[in-house]
């Protein structure tokens, strides 16, 4: 999308409800039934964050991207770019595989890439981080599935129903 339009990192035109800062990488844990056979081996966090085999363990998942000293927090979305089996690269050591992006591991939505000021093909570095390590920022503020918007939902909630019980 044209950078010219968008404002604040998101389309002029409407407000997505879902988190716009968000990025693909070449791994799927999810199989057809169930989770891909190496996923509880190779996914450092699958343990803790299994739900059943219904729901993936990767999705929504904090990635620090950074290009040069500038730092975006996106969530993971999507599988990609080209692959959804490269859990050697996401996960371990190996360098992306050849594709049609110029050897790319990493794809990042719009507002990412207008936060970094990335061109086309630009190198990034990254890395999964936990939610709170994920200082406040753009990403902080939009989406239904944005930790920080459902946390601070839950604390409206939560005070709301406090004063409703005070006011009774």
């Amino acid at each position: 999308p044209n950078p010219a339009h968008r404002r604040n990192y998101i389309p002029v035109s409407f407000t997505p409800r879902q988190n716009p800062f968000y990025c693909a990488l070449p791994y799927n844990d999810k199989a057809r039934t169930g989770h891909r056979p190496e996923a509880p081996r190779v996914v450092p966090w699958f343990r803790e964050a299994y739900q059943g085999p219904a729901i993936s363990t990767c999705k929504d998942r904090w990635v620090a991207i950074r290009k040069g000293n500038r730092i975006a927090y996106a969530q993971w979305e999507d599988a990609g770019p080209f692959r959804t089996d490269h859990w050697q690269y996401v996960f371990g050591n190996e360098r992306p595989k050849p594709n049609l992006n110029k050897g790319a591991g990493l794809d990042v939505s719009p507002a990412v890439r207008d936060y970094l000021g990335l061109q086309e093909t630009d190198v990034t570095d990254w890395k999964f981080v936990d939610f709170r390590e994920v200082p406040r920022g753009p990403w902080s503020t939009l989406g239904e599935n944005n930790t920080f918007v459902i946390n601070d939902r839950k604390k409206s909630e939560a005070i709301a129903e406090k004063l409703g019980t005070i006011a009774r």
